[in-house]
Parts: structure tokens; sequence; C-alpha cells
């Protein structure tokens, strides 16, 4: 089982973030840069990610309806999905913020520390997931049952070490945009749930779980720096 890897910087040095207040982002940026980061949704999600009235989300979601940038569909389940113009005319709405904002190297700099733990993160979901067996230890390993409490406290436990990491990183981008805002209060509540005892809250897809917002983040400071995820390493 490896540990998650914190990078220490020069002993003495501090990374850099702007002290200003945050500043918010505009209506239609946050609609569309809420079915960016969260993918085919309803109404109500956008109205909840935003955090604008619901009347205002309706009207902006049928102006980007009306202009292409957005589509909904109808069936067993329905929703708001960007088309490709959509999601274009969302990565120019996110470049020129950072440049109005001017905290494009506040971003990318909380970018890189995300990115330098990331990796450890997506090993210890594996470990969460996936256990020694005990027949063989040194074979392959096998669908993690839950059964060896001391495996799963270890895996909780750096959990909690990649929380301490992350949670900085959350405050500094709140500190410069708004719309980072809650992205710690996400992680906590679900760091909190899994050492409760409810494992679903560590990687279960389709709720808030500690994945599911690790996810969305690391997409949104993709979408807001205007990186491809299948090219980051290479940027």
């Amino acid at each position: 089982m490896n540990p998650l890897r914190v990078p220490i910087g020069t002993p003495g040095s501090v990374d850099v973030v702007s002290t200003s207040v945050a500043s918010p982002s505009t209506p239609e940026l946050l609609v569309v840069h809420a079915l960016r980061v969260r993918g085919f949704v309803d109404a109500d999600v956008v109205v909840e990610a935003t955090g604008l009235p619901a009347d205002d989300v309706a009207a902006l979601l049928g102006g980007l309806g009306d202009a292409g940038h957005a589509r909904h569909r109808e069936g067993r389940i329905s929703g708001w999905m960007l088309t490709p113009d959509g999601r274009a005319h969302g990565e120019a709405l996110l470049s020129a913020e950072l440049d109005a904002v001017g905290c494009r190297s506040d971003v990318e700099g909380a970018y890189r520390r995300f990115l330098a733990v990331n990796a450890d993160f997506l090993a210890l979901c594996t470990d969460w997931q996936l256990r020694p067996d005990p027949a063989d230890p040194d074979g392959e390993p096998v669908v993690n049952d839950h059964a060896d409490v001391a495996w799963d406290a270890a895996v909780v436990d750096r959990l909690g070490d990649a929380d301490a990491v992350v949670g900085p990183i959350c405050d500094d981008l709140a500190g410069v945009l708004h719309r980072f805002d809650g992205y710690r209060d996400r992680f906590a509540a679900a760091l909190a749930r899994v050492r409760d005892g409810d494992g679903d809250w560590f990687a279960r897809p389709m709720i808030d779980s500690y994945h599911t917002v690790w996810f969305e983040l690391h997409e949104n400071l993709l979408a807001t720096l205007g990186i491809e995820r299948a090219k980051e390493h290479a940027a």
C-alpha cells in the first residue's frame, strides 16, 4: 500500500496566492460551466450548482438552447447538456474571466499542486476497491469486500491525508474565484460520512462521494485553464 506522497517545496517557501476578494462569475458562465463540470443534468442540479434563482436558470438554459450551445433531451432520464459549440463558448467565457480578474497564475499554481497529488489519490481509490488476496498476498489483488478492517482503516487514514492537501488548494481557489467556493465543504462532508462507516461516500458514482467531488474539481481546473484531459500531462 503506497502512502499519499505530499510534495514538499524548498524549506521556508510558500505558495503565493492572491488575497483579494473572490471575484463572482457572470450568471451565463455559471450555467455553462455547471453543464461542463456536471455533465448531463436537469435544471434543478444547475440551480444547486450555481446558486442562481430557478427562473433565471430556466431563462439562461433556454437562451443557450436557442443559441445552439446546449440542448435538452427528453426521455426516461431528461436533462441538459452542452453541445460542442457550447463547450467552446464556455471555454471562451472562462478564458475571458481569467484575463479580466487577473488570476490566471493563481489558478495555474493551484492546478499544479492538485496535479502533483492526483495520481496518488487515484491509487488510493484503487486501494479502496481492491486489496491483497488473503490466500495469496503476493498475487493479484482481489475485489475489496471490506472484511479486512485494518486495511480499510489505513486507506481511510490516507484519505484524511489527501484531504489535508486538497483542502488548502480549494481555499486558495475560492479566494480568487467565487465559483470554486464549496468544494472544501463537499470534501469534508464526504470524508465525514466515510469515517462514520458509510463506504459508499469514498468513491461511489452518482452521489457526492469524495471521488465524485475530486473528479469534478479536476474537470473544473482543466476547463478553466483550457487544458484537454487527455493531453494534460503534455501541457
